[in-house]
């Protein structure tokens, strides 16, 4: 080697690339993404080969019961006629990219806000996979409520959907949310 010219060690850390690792930040999103996608179908696919078309199974009392059917409309029943189905495949379409957008912008550190937006993403792939797979709607099976009075019937998606936008939501105002200023007596 000669003299006087500076050689950087392979393992300096300076030298490390910024790209996202399965262990990190990508490993993360993936991980959850893929997994609610798979757990999302596998219990889909069960409900079908299982139970009978609306017909509730209880499972705690009439508080907790499996209905299996099928949902053309969005979440809660929301419903837009003949071109729901379409429709909701192009917004979950639109929403995974706006959401990819996100979690790209989003720093490693922030591991809250990688979790809600893989979520979401997981939910919305899951759903929109039935919509692709069947002109009937998603498969809902989740069914809570007492009597007549009764939860719309969902299904794990939305349950992925629904935590994952609550704690983006969460994410996102907290960082809105002022630090106090040094020395204020807070």
């Amino acid at each position: 080697m000669e003299q006087g010219v500076a050689t950087r060690s392979v393992e300096d850390p300076s030298l490390r690339s910024e790209a996202p690792t399965m262990r990190g930040k990508l490993g993360l999103y993936l991980g959850v993404v893929g997994g609610t996608v798979l757990l999302d179908i596998a219990t889909k696919l069960l409900v079908q080969r299982t139970l009978r078309f609306g017909v509730p199974i209880p499972v705690w009392g009439d508080f907790f019961r499996l209905t299996y059917i099928y949902n053309p409309g969005a979440a809660f029943g929301l419903h837009l006629g003949d071109y729901s189905r379409f429709v909701f495949m192009a917004l979950a379409v639109v929403m995974v990219v706006l959401l990819f957008s996100m979690y790209r912008s989003t720093p490693t550190t922030d591991k809250v806000r990688l979790l809600a937006i893989a979520a979401v993403t997981g939910g919305a792939i899951g759903n929109l996979i039935d919509r692709v797979r069947s002109h009937r709607g998603v498969v809902d099976f989740l069914d809570f409520g007492i009597g007549t009075v009764r939860w719309p019937v969902f299904n794990v998606a939305d349950i992925a959907v629904t935590s994952g936008a609550i704690l983006l939501a969460i994410s996102l105002w907290r960082e809105e949310v002022p630090a106090p200023e040094a020395g204020d007596g807070r």
